[in-house]
């Protein structure tokens, strides 16, 4: 395991900048779910029940995986500045008022928001693969990706802390604050979008025809994948600990949990070569079945994850990786929009399967659920992915790059 790539990654001119004000700005961004949930919930800002904050967060849900793939779209035909700058007053007048709202208002504007979502998560991963070299993007994203579990560690945790605190009122106050800010330093730091060599091409539109193949649904699918089974993961334990009596002992297993993938992450950009990610997605989920025979006691259940939890970070840094080599430049903005929304289906279609699943057979059933979705998904992507017809090195040759036999 070597820190030298990270040493000279950092040392890349504006790549330090970029992912500071990345990681601070996705700190609000991660907060915003638990903040209306904790706001419509009982004994809350709208004193209701948490089904209707769960149609709340759906209607934002839906808006975001809409609106990712359209802002990453404007991007790539205008700029990056005209979309940071609408999504920003966008965001600082839902904050700004959402407490206001009656439920039914909230519910719509909570759509329109989502649907104008600040791209931070595809901007900063946009920008990173026009600022580093190509031989160096698996050690950028895997910083990234380690970024990013920071500010899901922070994020929702901080939401909570505020809305007990002060009250949901002034934590959605804070939060409008917080978007304002993370926009305005992306418009002050303006990152490139494209690298120089990219910016020197012809202006020539890019049909999505090219780029968007049986191949990249494929690569899409896989990414959905793994974000289902992290989150099936994360409610089968929460719901091992309720059932074991342990609850109370929730933050720290989570958190845990998520130095397992951090440490995965590390280990992974400091590698010599990287790996596809339909072998570390499918190790992911054939690692997470076993956890089933231990969901009697929580504390064999966060050992057991250990190896799933190694590969988390990995399987998401290698599907952007494989993105950024896919997609041609000036289409990059709207598939890392598409990424992103394969990222949020992902996280939807596991939360209730996974608790109907926890519901009627139990915890250690949702685990082996989980695990043999990613795997089945993997084998679904195989064949598409193997017949990838596209300039450049064919897939087969990838897969042989990336560490896997084809």
């Amino acid at each position: 395991m070597a820190i030298e790539p990270y040493r000279r990654l950092l040392q890349l001119p504006g790549v330090r900048t970029l992912l500071l004000v990345g990681l601070l700005a996705r700190i609000p961004a991660t907060a915003t779910a638990m903040a209306l949930t904790l706001h419509v919930a009982p004994a809350s800002g709208l004193d209701m029940g948490f089904a209707a904050a769960g149609v709340v967060g759906m209607a934002s849900t839906i808006g975001m995986a809409v609106g990712s793939p359209l802002s990453g779209r404007f991007v790539d035909r205008y700029g990056m500045r005209p979309v940071l700058l609408t999504t920003t007053l966008a965001q600082a007048l839902f904050w700004g008022t959402a407490w206001l709202m009656p439920y039914w208002v909230l519910v719509v504007a909570s759509g329109l928001a989502g649907l104008l979502a600040l791209p931070v998560f595809s901007v900063i991963r946009q920008s990173l693969t026009a600022m580093v070299p190509v031989e160096q993007r698996r050690v950028g994203f895997s910083f990234d990706s380690m970024s990013v579990e920071l500010s899901y560690m922070a994020g929702p945790a901080l939401a909570v802390l505020g809305s007990t605190i002060l009250g949901s009122t002034w934590t959605m106050a804070v939060i409008a604050v917080g978007m304002t800010g993370s926009g305005v330093a992306l418009l002050i730091l303006n990152p490139p979008v494209r690298s120089a060599a990219e910016q020197r091409e012809a202006a020539v539109a890019v049909s999505r025809r090219s780029w968007f193949t049986p191949a990249f649904v494929a690569l899409l699918g896989t990414t959905a994948a793994a974000t289902f089974v992290l989150t099936a993961t994360e409610l089968s334990l929460v719901a091992t600990m309720e059932h074991t009596g342990a609850l109370q002992w929730v933050a720290l297993a989570v958190p845990i949990w998520c130095v397992y993938s951090l440490a995965g992450g590390f280990i992974y950009g400091g590698l010599p070569r990287g790996f596809s990610p339909l072998f570390l997605v499918g190790a992911m989920g054939v690692l997470t079945i076993p956890v089933a025979l231990l969901a009697h006691d929580w504390r064999l259940v966060v050992l057991a994850l250990v190896p799933a939890g190694l590969f988390c970070a990995p399987s998401l840094t290698s599907t952007v990786d494989v993105l950024s080599r896919w997609v041609p430049a000036r289409a990059r903005g709207e598939a890392m929009g598409f990424h992103g929304t394969a990222l949020l289906i992902g996280g939807a279609a596991s939360a209730p399967i996974a608790g109907a699943i926890i519901d009627s057979a139990g915890p250690a059933w949702a685990f082996a659920m989980a695990g043999g979705v990613g795997a089945g998904m993997v084998l679904l992507a195989l064949p598409f992915w193997r017949r990838r017809g596209q300039s450049g090195a064919t897939a087969e040759e990838e897969l042989v790059q990336e560490g896997v036999p084809a």
